[in-house]
């Protein structure tokens, strides 16, 4: 069989993305919420001569203005902007990914680096499970047989999962308790000797309470052995996944759009404190008209005026993508809007895109930050999107209504005698809502109630 090599020419069609700097413009707009906005606008106000806030216009002056000072200062910078992190970047390294939220959740982050680190799917389903269960602070809350069960994995599989998951950045995350969190990070940085093992396994109580001379003598070491070994595991992380938690410092919103209730339905209304009002300045308008006799000072002014009106028209284009995604969400949401929120329905990003005719990852990033003021109060965009679960009277009943659910079970129960998780799982069925323990748990823990166990009153 004979084999040639050779070159030819030949054409071919593609269909390829390129993500121009106005392009990346707009996608950052369209995720900014309206406090990062602001301050864009304020970072382009201060870069663009051309640009000038609309309820102030800027007064034309005839003062003496070094052009060729300006733009020799501007030289290549003539289509990137502030703020970006792209500038030396070619098009082709520029993609979607890059313009992503800025607060990670610990669950996101953990199966990124689940999905690199195999590619065996046992492994992954595996982990799926055993990520789903880890609570913020990074502990694994179910027992391994439970996930087993759960995830159709053999115990295992789960085991060997789990050690995978435990090699994971933030160092100690998936432990099982505070001890193996610290032996985990202690085994990461390559100092866990059998000393450090035994104390924390064994004298971890003791060690909490200061008492180092007695743990000093079970272990048969020096005060300052134990004195030393104690600096350095005070010295590491008990809760491993606290700083992927949401922020939950107090602060104040201003919401993007207002929903009010009139006689005729809902009416969705932009919130124009929100978005910066901005326009051409009519004096550098006025003079590139004038600049013919001077080619780099019209190119100047004119490549500036571009870039202001593409800056204007991405705002507009946020503004009204908002509004437009939020008429669509009070629409689909109208028995919660109307009845409370036991009636929210699940909904997902890919149904209301639809509707829209717009893509998937547009809806996101224009409801990612974004508030709307309600008539039953405000509410982050994204808690209308919420998953579901199998109701057989009313199809798919969303999270937030099961969650709405179980706390009017637990306020309901008798406190001498609360709920299991089980038994709720019991009441639910009746009322034709299909869930599991593992779920029951999950969703209590974020409602904040304990378990029975700690519920209960003597």
């Amino acid at each position: 069989m004979d084999t040639k090599l050779g070159f030819e020419l030949k054409n071919e069609q593609i269909q390829k993305l390129v993500m121009t700097p106005e392009l990346i413009q707009s996608i950052q707009i369209l995720q900014f919420n309206s406090q990062e906005l602001e301050a864009y606008a304020a970072d382009q106000l201060l870069s663009n001569p051309c640009l000038e806030k609309a309820e102030n216009p800027a007064d034309a002056k005839n003062e003496e203005i070094n052009w060729k000072e300006i733009i020799r200062n501007s030289h290549h910078d003539t289509h990137e902007f502030a703020g970006s992190s792209h500038k030396n970047d070619s098009d082709e390294d520029y993609s979607y990914e890059k313009f992503t939220a800025s607060e990670l959740r610990l669950a996101d982050y953990l199966t990124s680096q689940l999905n690199i680190a195999t590619n065996d799917k046992h492994l992954i389903n595996a982990g799926e499970y055993i990520i789903d269960s880890i609570d913020d602070n990074g502990y694994l809350t179910l027992p391994l047989e439970e996930i087993a069960a759960e995830s159709g994995e053999c115990l295992e599989t789960c085991e060997d999962s789990l050690h995978l998951i435990q090699c994971f950045d933030p160092t100690g995350v998936g432990a099982r308790d505070i001890k193996e969190c610290l032996i985990i990070q202690l085994a990461q940085l390559g100092i866990l000797t059998e000393d450090f093992n035994t104390l924390i396994s064994e004298h971890f109580e003791n060690l909490g309470m200061g008492r180092i001379t007695a743990v000093a003598k079970a272990m048969n070491l020096e005060k300052s052995e134990i004195q030393t070994m104690t600096d350095i595991i005070r010295t590491l992380e008990p809760k491993p996944g606290r700083k992927y938690i949401p922020s939950s410092d107090t602060c104040y919103v201003t919401p993007d759009v207002s929903v009010e209730k009139t006689e005729n339905g809902y009416i969705v209304t932009s919130n124009d404190a929100t978005t910066p009002q901005l326009t051409i300045s009519s004096y550098y308008n006025d003079l590139l008209s004038k600049a013919d006799n001077d080619k780099e000072l019209a190119e100047y002014l004119s490549d500036r005026i571009a870039s202001a009106t593409w800056l204007i028209n991405s705002i507009n284009q946020r503004k009204t993508t908002i509004t437009n995604i939020v008429k669509e969400i009070v629409e689909y949401q109208r028995d919660f809007f109307d009845k409370g929120s036991k009636y929210m329905k699940p909904l997902t990003l890919r149904t209301i895109a639809d509707n829209l005719d717009i893509h998937q990852s547009t809806v996101s990033r224009a409801v990612n930050g974004k508030y709307m003021q309600t008539p039953r109060g405000v509410f982050e965009i994204r808690h209308f999107f919420t998953s579901g679960v199998q109701s057989t009277s009313d199809g798919n009943m969303s999270s937030s209504s099961v969650k709405e659910h179980i706390k009017e079970l637990v306020d309901a129960e008798d406190k001498a005698k609360p709920l299991s998780d089980q038994a709720i799982v019991s009441l639910l069925n009746d009322k034709g809502i299909s869930i599991s323990r593992r779920t029951v748990a999950k969703y209590r823990d974020e409602l904040g109630i304990l378990s029975s166990s700690k519920r209960k009153k003597y």
